[in-house]
């Protein structure tokens, strides 16, 4: 296990020092045409105790102050849930939803997923088109495992995507600290301060 993860690593750090050498990957090409949007990944009553107990007590806290961000601002928060046809969870259930605690409005959509990355096989792509993204900020669960395939995702389909640091949840926290170090990854300030920039 171990060995896998430091192979894990070097390839995903491999991979990331190669994206973030490619231009239009960088916040300064958005010049002043920061469109983003807030995509809060399977953050699901079934999944959230086997999570870093750690993580979740930082994480709900930070994905919520993101939300209300995004809110005031009239930006779209985009729920994405995690659904397999034989293990659940299964739409309608409690363990598929969200915990109460979680501020959405009723308007924020919801996107369906099968895979780890959120693009494969939904809507999501067309729903950020729809709303003119360019730049896609995630947060939620696991950020080894969804958020990093949704966040790789976003990349290949030339959107900038940027992590939010405190609001990744793992089963362990080391793998969390792991990919904010080999991740593009910022704070609740950052969010602040792109999501104010003129558009």
């Amino acid at each position: 296990m171990k060995t896998l993860r430091i192979i894990l690593a070097v390839c995903l750090g491999i991979w990331s020092i190669a994206l973030n050498a490619q231009e239009k990957y960088s916040v300064s090409q958005l010049g002043d045409e920061v469109r983003p949007a807030l995509l809060v990944i399977d953050i699901q009553n079934d999944f959230l105790p086997h999570m870093s107990e750690e993580d979740r007590k930082t994480a709900m806290d930070t994905i919520n102050q993101a939300i209300a961000v995004f809110h005031a601002r009239g930006l779209p928060v985009i729920r994405i849930y995690h659904h397999d046809a034989e293990r659940g969870p299964h739409p309608g259930s409690e363990g598929f939803e969200f915990p109460k605690s979680v501020e959405f409005a009723l308007i924020d959509p919801k996107v369906i997923k099968q895979y780890e990355d959120g693009f494969a096989k939904t809507c999501l792509d067309s729903l950020l088109r729809k709303f003119g993204v360019n730049l896609v900020f995630l947060c939620g669960l696991s950020a080894t495992g969804c958020v990093l395939g949704t966040y790789f995702g976003a990349l290949d389909h030339d959107y900038l995507a940027v992590m939010i640091g405190d609001g990744l949840i793992s089963p362990k926290t080391e793998h969390t600290a792991m990919i904010r170090e080999i991740c593009r990854t910022v704070g609740l300030k950052t969010v602040r301060n792109m999501v104010n920039r003129k558009r």
